[in-house]
């Protein structure tokens, strides 16, 4: 933005421009206000680790980064990154379809809504990590068994967004669906979906983050098979063998991975559907 508008005080219902100060513009732009707290977070990080000298306790940033570069290039961190990516896609994936289909059930059938409730005040409170027992139990030790509780954090959540945007849609549009015979699947795809479309995607960004949650502490408990596991394995395996820095580099990854889903996936579809719609600014 390279001009903003000031009331001129010397002549009333006069307008006068003036050019923004570099420092105005910097402030305007959105990546340079994140890189720079983010700048501050890491000098307070560095800091405190400093001051701290316990390496064991608490690393500095530097020894992050460098354990987190070693990491990388002997090639260990990106083939744990990679299986745990797989795991989480298909497993996230797998719950918001599950939640999309129960959801519909819920709002094109009164039976429908009964069920959508049951479950969820019975299952939505239950934490996906107390359930992580029966899952060895009934899947055993494995990536199944991840996958079963990664989708039990992933449904709950998703489903509520969805139904509470359902049900927000407006009179006004049900009854321009109805109006064009509309009902059953095609109204909740043609007029509830896109009409909701802010709150799916909420419940979509919420389930994503609760099920990285769970995918890494499902893998701190038992996430290794047939001799390869996943980030949270690599940081369990770091913390027994008292390399703490890279134990902090693995959680670094967990960060970064979760702020470019968040900022470039999430941001993308954002920008393609809502903000594109006018729904969103």
């Amino acid at each position: 933005m390279e001009h903003t508008l000031k009331q001129d005080p010397a002549a009333e219902g006069e307008i006068s421009v003036r050019r923004l100060s570099p420092w105005e513009k910097l402030y305007q732009c959105s990546a340079f206000r994140k890189g720079a707290l983010l700048l501050l977070l890491a000098l307070a990080w560095q800091g405190y680790a400093t001051a701290l000298g316990n390496k064991l306790m608490f690393p500095t940033l530097t020894d992050t980064l460098r354990g987190f570069a070693e990491a990388v290039r002997s090639g260990e961190l990106p083939a744990r990154t990679a299986v745990s990516l797989r795991v989480i896609f298909f497993a996230y994936l797998i719950g918001v379809l599950l939640a999309g289909l129960l959801t519909v059930f819920a709002v094109t059938t009164r039976i429908g809504t009964d069920f959508l409730e049951i479950l969820t005040a019975m299952f939505n409170p239950l934490p996906a990590i107390a359930l992580l027992p029966l899952a060895l139990l009934w899947f055993g030790l494995g990536n199944p068994s991840i996958m079963f509780v990664i989708v039990h954090s992933v449904i709950w959540p998703v489903a509520l967004n969805i139904h509470s945007g359902f049900m927000g849609v407006s009179g006004t549009l049900r009854m321009v669906g109805r109006n064009y015979g509309l009902s059953g699947f095609p109204f909740v795809f043609k007029i509830l979906i896109p009409a909701a479309f802010p709150h799916i995607l909420t419940g979509a960004k919420v389930g994503w983050a609760f099920s990285w949650r769970t995918l890494i502490a499902a893998e701190l408990v038992f996430g290794v098979s047939s001799g390869s596991g996943g980030l949270g394995w690599f940081i369990y395996e770091k913390k027994n063998q008292l390399d703490i820095h890279l134990v902090f580099a693995g959680l670094l990854t967990v960060i970064i991975i979760g702020v470019l889903i968040e900022g470039i996936v999430f941001k993308f579809i954002e920008q393609k559907t809502v903000v594109k719609w006018g729904m969103q600014f």
